[in-house]
């Protein structure tokens, strides 16, 4: 697949994804929408990528929305039929913000966990998806603004859903409501970022190691602790013990535990099996 949008390298079996827009702030054009699904859904439907890494080129990780995205050739703004019945066309804009939140659930969705390698700035969309990856990391430099409140329209594509699962609930409102920049060091306090790395060589290398020891456990066991993570989050503790008893009763087998035990044993790393890869029709 040819991408306009993005660079991608296989470091082990770990994917790197690197926007590669620098000129351009790597805003999110038309194209980056189809692009970011497609090649997610891709790496997970092979089975050997066992966790990916998002990173980014430049000063900037995403200015966000690409303004050429807010209007089309006629000069209409997306998601909108000017010659349609009005109930119609509000029905069709509709469809289209869920299609473009999509493009940022998939990240979700995966079997592999998504780590996230910030610099500069991370405004806007960027905001909605850094907050669908799994990790995020970020340099000194880096700042995120929710910055849909400074042109006057509320954030619809995840950011106001998943923010507050991520940080404190005020600290989330106050993004919201105020759009002023916040900080590396104050991103790692409030835990919106795990780590902050001196420079961008220093972030991309050190995410890089850390995908790849996420890489060397079970895919099994963590795509079931992906799972179970975004599921208990989003339900209560109770139906999370039921999910993963369920999930337990299918897919806890013992080979890989069993060969865990025998790499320790025998002082090697341990050698486990790609997941299968996912069905693509009868």
């Amino acid at each position: 697949m040819t991408s306009t949008c993005f660079d991608l390298e296989m470091v082990g079996q770990v994917a790197h994804l690197q926007l590669k827009r620098p000129d351009a702030l790597n805003t999110m054009t038309r194209e980056f929408w189809v692009e970011l699904p497609e090649l997610v859904r891709r790496l997970d439907a092979d089975g050997t990528t066992r966790a990916i890494v998002l990173s980014s080129t430049g000063r900037h990780f995403s200015a966000g929305m690409d303004l050429s995205v807010f209007t089309s050739g006629a000069g209409e703004l997306p998601g909108t039929r000017g010659d349609a019945e009005m109930g119609r066309q509000r029905a069709f804009l509709r469809q289209t913000v869920l299609l473009l939140q999509d493009s940022f659930t998939c990240l979700e969705r995966a079997r592999m966990p998504v780590l996230a390698a910030i610099q500069g700035g991370c405004i806007g969309g960027a905001v909605d998806l850094v907050s669908a990856c799994d990790l995020r990391y970020c340099t000194q430099d880096a700042f995120f603004v929710v910055q849909e409140i400074n042109i006057g329209m509320t954030a619809d594509v995840g950011t106001l859903q998943r923010l507050p699962k991520i940080i404190p609930d005020g600290v989330a409102r106050e993004m919201a409501y105020l759009g002023r920049r916040l900080g590396a060091e104050r991103a790692h306090q409030v835990g919106l970022v795990n780590e902050v790395f001196p420079d961008h060589e220093a972030l991309v290398a050190g995410v890089l190691e850390l995908a790849g020891e996420i890489a060397s456990k079970s895919p099994l066991a963590i795509w079931g602790s992906k799972e179970m993570l975004t599921y208990a989050r989003d339900h209560s503790v109770a139906d999370g013990l039921n999910y993963i008893a369920t999930w337990q009763t299918g897919m806890f087998q013992p080979a890989d535990m069993m060969e865990s035990f025998a790499a320790r044993a025998e002082k090697r790393d341990s050698a486990f099996e790609d997941l299968l890869a996912n069905p693509q029709g009868f």
